[in-house]
């Protein structure tokens, strides 16, 4: 499938039918098995026997669950044979109200647009691929006389060749290093580039060729670019080769200077071979996968090889995996993962699927090129397999022992905090500020496996001037929890905290008390953490309750450590969120608040004037005499600034 025929492309409207369901049963929020059946049948009324994507609402519009088939009646008919079903669908079926039927043209495009509604959606019923990071590549780029060598992370917009993906900003991060010892190639930016009259250091320490004063003619550093691309695509012997040739022909010129700077080369290209974890040499280019299952927990490995080199590996634990089988958690993962990164030419995995033939196809179409799905059966590719496989099973060991150690933590702050069960929510506030300027208030959340960086919030201080930081304390809570009530009043989404931590003493906590029970909340835990006795530095904090009470913990107690780190964690968001928002306001001029000053007359007036304070205190006949600005223009520029008269 071309990108212009994907199903989120504008001009795609004529290849994918999306329409509701003309049928909708409308009832209430509690699940009920019967009324979610006739919703359904309904829907089957109106479902030709054509390939698509369904999508099952509930009551509120949600979406419960998406869906693809070969022919979309007989596959949203089983829902309606409840005897059939886990347990798991039939309470999907029961709290299903609506139905969101598109029809495609294959079962391949199909399978593809139900990976990107789940990844756009997160419905509760799908197997789902929490990863929050995106994978990091190497750009060369190909829009510049001396093309630029750089990491990259999200769109490809750029021109260039793109290499990766690579499994971590730190593998990427050791392999640019390394090919900027080996290639010489730039790595700044244009600007800095194009600003330059002499070397920069990375010139010095011999990690650039320094084209940009010349040290470099366009043919050598063409070259070099040459060179870099053949490494890059897996030709790593030939580069070396020709590397070795050139040392030996400058000894022999006695040019020992040239010698010595290609030797160096040579070295950071055996750091680069050596560096790799594994040896995957005659693979080519090859995704490997292998699954780990225990005690309810899926845990998949990836290994990404590029021409034969090691570009690292990831572990993944898919959520919402109860009741599925491994052959359709694997599907859905593999789906999914493919959405945003480019697929290898080979996809290894460590098992055989059900669909892995559609899967290949609808790859292929994405990828307008072919691409296999296989399970090895012998050589290179099954040791590369089996380690793939023994490495599943170990960070799954590791993910099972850390959950247990998580679930112990959470239980001890249940005790500590007189929770009724382990918190499965934790929100911490904080607020950052200097002197009451550029205010905000910063809200990260917690759970049992651990930060959930997707519901991180920052408010905007609004309505307190001073550097009163109860009153922003207060603010960001009414603002919060009203929003919550409005939102999800019957507290169903698993939105509203199990627990509260606030990062300030009694203060903070009898502001925040007051602020819920001014919106009529007064069911949430609240616990404030303040700093001990010594400022903290004896490693001791205070634990204030709303009803006035104190606690403190042991130093070396493991829950301890566990609260400081979530107190740690928005602190370091909250003053991260407000160095930002600082940074943003100098680059902010009070021009920019007049309206009808656009970018081009308030360059006209700065240029003109000097200042924004000159432009304020001008007078109308002054305002009138700046090049570009009309009479209108002026007497509205001075009409802001003097409207007392």
């Amino acid at each position: 499938m071309s990108k212009a025929d994907r199903p989120d492309q504008p001009n795609a409207a004529s290849r994918f039918n999306e329409e509701q369901a003309t049928y909708a049963v409308r009832g209430a929020d509690t699940p009920d098995l019967e009324t979610g059946t006739a919703a359904i049948r309904n829907v089957l009324k109106t479902l030709p026997l054509k390939p698509g994507v369904y999508r099952m609402h509930d009551a509120r519009g949600e979406i419960l669950y998406v869906g693809k088939a070969r022919a979309l009646k007989n596959r949203v008919g089983n829902y309606v044979q409840i005897d059939r079903l886990p347990n798991r669908l039939r309470r999907m079926v029961a709290l299903t109200r609506s139905m969101t039927i598109v029809t495609t043209n294959s079962e391949a495009e199909a399978l593809l647009l139900e990976a990107q509604l789940i990844k756009r959606y997160r419905p509760a019923y799908n197997v789902l691929l929490r990863d929050d990071k995106s994978f990091p590549f190497i750009l060369l780029r190909a829009d510049h006389k001396f093309p630029r060598i750089q990491k990259h992370r999200g769109a490809r917009r750029n021109k260039g060749h793109y290499y990766g993906p690579f499994a971590s900003a730190g593998s990427v991060n050791q392999t640019l290093n390394a090919l900027q010892k080996l290639f010489l190639l730039r790595s700044c930016s244009d600007s800095f580039f194009n600003n330059r009259d002499r070397p920069c250091l990375l010139y010095q320490i011999k990690r650039c060729s320094a084209p940009c004063v010349g040290r470099i003619d366009d043919q050598s550093y063409d070259g070099l670019v040459a060179d870099a691309k053949s490494f890059l695509d897996g030709k790593s012997s030939a580069v070396q080769a020709k590397l070795a040739k050139e040392m030996e022909g400058a000894a022999e010129a006695l040019d020992f200077e040239r010698a010595a700077m290609l030797r160096d080369r040579l070295k950071a290209l055996t750091f680069i071979q050596g560096s790799q974890a594994i040896n995957a040499q005659g693979v080519g280019d090859a995704d490997i996968f292998a699954l780990a299952h225990r005690n309810g927990v899926m845990g998949i490995q990836a290994f990404f090889i590029r021409g034969g080199q090691n570009w690292g590996h990831r572990s993944f634990f898919p959520s919402h995996v109860a009741e599925m089988t491994e052959d359709e958690v694997f599907t859905s993962f593999l789906a999914q993962f493919y959405e945003d990164v480019p697929p290898a030419k080979n996809i290894l995995l460590d098992r055989e699927l059900t669909e892995a033939d559609l899967l290949a196809e609808a790859l292929s179409e994405r990828a307008e090129r072919k691409i296999e799905i296989s399970v090895p059966q012998r050589g290179d590719r099954v040791r590369l397999v089996k380690q793939a496989t023994r490495n599943a099973e170990e960070a799954l060991d590791r993910r099972l022992a850390e959950s247990t150690t998580q679930g112990k933590l959470l239980q001890e702050v249940a005790d500590l905090f007189e929770l009724p069960e382990p918190p499965r929510r934790i929100e911490i506030y904080d607020n950052s500020h200097i002197q009451g300027t550029n205010a905000l208030g910063a809200m990260v959340v917690a759970g049992p496996e651990g930060f959930i960086k997707g519901q991180y919030r920052k408010f905007n201080i609004k309505q307190v001037a001073t550097d009163d930081d109860f009153a922003m304390m207060r603010e960001v809570f009414q603002r919060r929890f009203a929003r919550a009530q409005e939102d999800d009043p019957d507290r169903d989404s698993g939105q509203w905290p199990d627990l509260v931590l606030i990062d300030g003493g009694k203060g903070q906590m009898s502001s925040v008390k007051a602020a819920l029970e001014e919106i009529g909340v007064d069911d949430v835990p609240l616990i404030a953490i303040a700093k001990g006795p010594h400022h903290g530095r004896d490693g001791r904090e205070v634990f204030h309750f709303p009803d006035g009470r104190e606690l403190t913990l042991p130093v070396n107690a493991p829950v301890l450590f566990y609260l400081q780190r979530l107190r740690d964690e928005v602190h370091r968001y909250a003053i991260g969120a407000h160095r930002a928002k600082r940074s943003k306001a100098i680059t902010v001029s009070p021009l920019d608040e007049v309206p009808g000053v656009g970018p081009s007359r308030k360059k006209a007036l700065l240029l003109h004037f000097g200042t924004a304070r000159a432009v304020r205190n001008a007078s109308l006949e002054d305002l009138q005499k700046a090049p570009g600005v009309s009479a209108a223009v002026a007497q509205t520029v001075y009409d802001f600034y003097h409207a007392g008269g």
